[in-house]
């Protein structure tokens, strides 16, 4: 009866009911122990304390675009465990507004404060993790470890910039076996876990089957002479793809301007 009604305080905000719960999972009164479960509220409880106001000053600092001081205010939070502060931390190295760092020790530092966000379960820290391995922002390019926080993105936290990304990932073989059928599988999951994923996915899947169309007429034509017409590889470059999704986005915007309602007259 304890544990229900500390419950229901804690969803009100109430610091005592977050603590008495705190101790009774860690105890394992009235309910199984579970001490990953306590450490999360004890530390619900510690980021409320008064030093949390240096959060409201940073984010003030941010918002009056004095971004030196509100990085080193977020900085400090940061070493404290704030979530939240690793996060924007992390985000203004990302983009570049702290200039007491060069921009190659900003994004070492911003991939390291990612990381630290990313422990804690934000999905998205975990996603740039990914792109920072993915484009060699702060670090070596590497595909797999790239590919693994997707992986652990998708999985754990059901993000669907993650299963996007793995899906390209598998359509391209990029740090793992090419796979255009779980390419479509991850980019149907993405279009299903989110909305705004569905334009981007109905592209990319259109962009698939025009891929895996042209590699199977380049098989047929192997020994013709017409196979270096359709080797889109040699005669448009390596990124190929990247300028077909873009005529097909170029494509589809023009039918939705066209099919628009008209203006009576």
């Amino acid at each position: 009866m304890a544990n229900k009604y500390f419950s229901l305080a804690s969803q009100s905000g109430h610091v005592l009911a977050y603590y008495n719960l705190a101790q009774m999972h860690a105890q394992g009164t009235g309910m199984l122990r579970s001490c990953p479960t306590a450490v999360e509220l004890f530390k619900n409880v510690a980021e409320r304390g008064r030093w949390g106001e240096l959060l409201m000053q940073a984010h003030s600092d941010f918002r009056s675009r004095r971004y030196d001081e509100s990085f080193v205010e977020y900085a400090l939070l940061a070493e404290l465990g704030y979530e939240v502060a690793q996060s924007n931390a992390a985000f203004l190295l990302d983009r570049g507004e702290v200039p007491m760092f060069t921009k190659e020790d900003a994004l070492a530092r911003a991939l390291l404060y990612w990381g630290r966000a990313a422990v804690q379960g934000y999905s998205a820290a975990q996603v740039k993790l990914g792109d920072y391995y993915y484009y060699g922002l702060g670090t070596p390019v590497d595909y797999e470890v790239a590919a693994a926080h997707y992986q652990l993105a998708s999985e754990q936290q059901h993000n669907a910039q993650a299963m996007f990304n793995l899906g390209y990932m598998h359509e391209r073989g990029l740090g793992m076996q090419r796979d255009a059928h779980l390419a479509k599988r991850l980019y149907d999951r993405a279009a299903e876990t989110s909305i705004d994923a569905r334009v981007p996915v109905a592209l990319a899947l259109l962009k698939l089957q025009l891929v895996v169309g042209l590699e199977s007429l380049q098989e047929y034509l192997l020994q013709t002479p017409l196979y270096n017409a359709v080797d889109l590889n040699s005669t448009v470059g390596s990124n190929w793809d990247l300028y077909l999704i873009t005529a097909l986005a170029a494509v589809l915007g023009g039918i939705v301007y066209f099919r628009r309602p008209q203006l009576p007259q």
